[in-house]
């Protein structure tokens, strides 16, 4: 991968100003978006766009956009995007790997995804927990990301409740061969280094690469709340990535992918130390004849491991309440669709997918003298079976309808609770709960229409569905003295909503924006039934100092806003602004009533960046500035624990030293605004990334 034009990079805040209407990533277009030049060919990559994604709103990535952020993360690019959001305002250098789930529109904190992030075409969320390991990601092997804000599209299933985040892996060309490095030295004795290459053979090509990071870490609690035991939260991660692509005639390709992670992290104090490995596989085949087709199969296997203390409340003690000793899971699943020809100005997409999960948790708990003398063993199997149809129709030169249904048949099975005695083995809980299974289905229907040769105006309404985690049905957990009881009861959540958006270009400024509702009707929620001191089903006892909480279906959550996106090019500058607000409420079933009204936890009203890149003569050399706000949000159902607002300032700066060799300075929160990540019960408040600084080189041989 290069990173020449770094002018259109200097937009990393601009990712979002890729209007809904107008696919952003070169492979998107078609051929005469290019003018006279001739299309470059590039093996390795999905089918084309879906003639329909002209009717949604949709922003796109390119890598030197992500090479122009400065932490250089996927998830902290990701961050730009209006509307989406993680549980926690920390990244994967700190944060706790389970929170890291992933949504969009406000749908309300979880830790499990409610947006369905994709690699080449393979779900990435946790098969047990439904968080997105980031570690596992190395942007500089990533060709585009393309989000789908909205639910229902029945081609991506039934994990795209709030929308699609589709990550696609770097392209390879006819004939090339290079070998390509980033190394980067920063605050906090922090390291990064990244290794590839790519070569051509015959007529398709092979992608082997490597990254590795490490560093000392900060200390997560702030300054004033700090106690003996408060430390520095060390992170170490590293991966390896190999892509080989085959053309097996001269429709066909072949594209199979590997990958393994590991990812080592602490919170700051003792027995606070977290791990999460992975390996995936995949066999894409893509025909791209008369009947275009494509089929993938896919296996994940993760395994998680996570220590928890108690801390007394001078914070000078710390002492081992839990071991989530080994989370073993696995995803496997396969997938196929063909796109029928109706005639010109029409695409029929049909198709089928399967997914099944199995993983259990296995924890010592209760601990006397520092030892445990309790194991915990829970979990179960998901599977779920879907077929879904799309159609789009340009119905004039100006008019474009598209829509699509899915339904899909889910099953429970195996789910089931074993906590023993460790010392006689002597079963203390054995609980086996009913298998379930149902029907859901999926429908999305939308329009793009060019009301004026530079105004274009869409809309769409949709309707989604989100079957429970393993984690979310299966484990009790705590966190610090709050205890958490499973709902193996839970039922799947649904989405309906609606929106509708406008585009705008002339010259070199563009302009979109989407007003937005949805609701969401059984959202799962961690729901506040009690305070301590006291012993409550499936948690056991509480301290005076903990709540007693259990996840639960929510009558509904209902969020409406609104998302606007802008960009300008104005000679060697580059300027870009997006902004969202979103106005959510739950709606609170019985036995809720204390939360009924109230905003859901971890969901900001206002979202803000803004950037301006300068890259004199459309070069490589150039500086850009990356400005955040993340507005205010409550830490937990109750709307006790506000986190306060953040306004963060980011900067690149890059210097071409000859055509190979590039030097870069970067800063992370150059101002050291302290970001508030959580809040704790005792009233104990986590930061995010402090200011962080970065040099780095550059290294692209070809």
């Amino acid at each position: 991968m290069t990173v020449s034009s770094q002018r259109a990079a200097a937009v990393s805040l601009g990712i979002a100003a890729s209007l809904a209407a107008t696919p952003a990533v070169a492979q998107d277009q078609a051929p005469e978006a290019y003018g006279p030049n001739p299309v470059i060919t590039v093996v390795g990559q999905p089918l084309d766009v879906p003639l329909g994604d002209r009717a949604y709103s949709i922003t796109s990535i390119n890598p030197d956009m992500l090479a122009n952020e400065p932490s250089q993360r996927i998830e902290n690019a990701l961050r730009l995007v209006p509307g989406l959001q993680q549980f926690r305002r920390s990244d994967a250098r700190s944060a706790n790997p389970t929170s890291q789930g992933v949504t969009l529109r406000g749908l309300g904190g979880n830790a499990s995804s409610r947006a369905l992030l994709v690699l080449d075409g393979v779900p990435q969320s946790d098969p047990f927990g439904g968080w997105i390991s980031f570690p596992g990601y190395d942007a500089i092997n990533i060709g585009a990301i393309r989000v789908r804000r909205g639910g229902g599209t029945g081609t991506d299933g039934p994990g795209a409740l709030a929308g699609t985040i589709e990550l696609d892996s770097a392209g390879i060309r006819p004939g090339q061969s290079n070998v390509y490095g980033d190394l980067a030295y920063g605050s906090r004795n922090s390291f990064e280094a990244s290794v590839g290459t790519s070569q051509a053979l015959g007529g398709g090509g092979l992608s082997i690469s490597a990254q590795y990071a490490r560093g000392d870490g900060f200390v997560p609690v702030i300054a004033r709340q700090r106690g003996a035991l408060d430390r520095a939260a060390p992170y170490e991660q590293a991966g390896v990535n190999l892509r080989f692509v085959a053309p097996l005639d001269a429709d066909t390709e072949l594209q199979a992918s590997a990958r393994a992670f590991t990812d080592q992290r602490e919170r700051g104090f003792a027995f606070s130390d977290n791990s999460n490995d992975g390996a995936d596989a995949s066999l894409r085949l893509v025909g791209r004849g008369k009947l275009p087709w494509s089929a993938l199969a896919y296996v994940q296997m993760r395994s998680f491991s996570s220590s928890f203390a108690a801390v007394s409340a001078d914070r000078s003690t710390a002492t081992q309440s839990l071991d989530q000793y080994n989370v073993p899971s696995t995803g496997l699943g396969a997938r196929v669709e063909i796109r029928p020809s109706l005639g010109e100005g029409t695409e029929l997409r049909l198709g089928g997918e399967w997914r099944r999960t199995t993983g259990e948790t296995r924890e010592l708990f209760t601990y006397v003298a520092g030892d445990p003398t309790r194991m915990r063993r829970a979990g179960g199997a998901s599977d779920t079976f879907g077929a879904f149809a799309e159609a789009s129709w340009q119905a004039s030169p100006d008019l474009l309808f598209t829509g699509g249904g899915r339904i899909d048949r889910w099953h429970l099975t195996e789910g089931r609770l074993r906590e023993t005695v460790l010392v006689t083995g002597a079963l203390l809980t054995t609980t086996d709960f009913n298998d379930r299974s149902g029907w859901e289905g999926t429908g999305r229907v939308g329009f793009a229409w060019d009301a004026a040769s530079l105004l274009t105006v869409r809309g769409a309404g949709y309707l989604g569905w989100r079957l429970p985690t393993l984690n979310e049905l299966y484990r009790p957990f705590r966190v610090g003295a709050d205890a958490t009881a499973a709902n193996a009861a839970l039922a799947p959540e649904r989405l309906q909503g609606v929106e509708l958006g406008l585009g705008y270009e002339i010259f070199t400024l563009q302009f979109g924006a989407t007003v937005f509702w949805n609701r969401l009707d059984n959202a799962i929620a961690n729901v506040t039934l009690a305070r301590g001191p006291g012993t409550f089903p499936g948690v056991g006892f509480v301290s005076a100092a903990g709540s007693f909480n259990q996840r639960q279906n929510l009558d509904a959550v209902e969020a409406k806003g609104v998302e606007i996106e802008a960009r300008a090019d104005i000679g060697d500058f580059d300027i870009a602004a997006a902004y969202s607000y979103v106005d959510a409420e739950v709606s609170a079933g019985t036995g809720q009533a204390a939360i009924d009204g109230l905003r859901p936890a971890q969901v900001p009203r206002h979202f803000g960046t803004g950037s301006i890149g300068w890259f004199p003569q459309g070069g490589d050399s150039g500086i850009n500035l990356t400005a955040r706000y993340v507005g205010s949000q409550f830490e937990d159902d109750l709307g006790l624990l506000a986190l306060d607002d953040a306004l963060t300032l980011d900067a690149r700066a890059a210097l071409r030293i000859n055509r190979n060799l590039l030097v870069e300075l970067r800063g992370e929160n150059l101002f050291d605004t302290t970001v508030q990540a959580a809040i704790s019960g005792p009233g104990v408040i986590e930061r995010g990334t402090p200011r962080t600084i970065w040099l780095g080189l550059k290294l692209d041989i070809e």
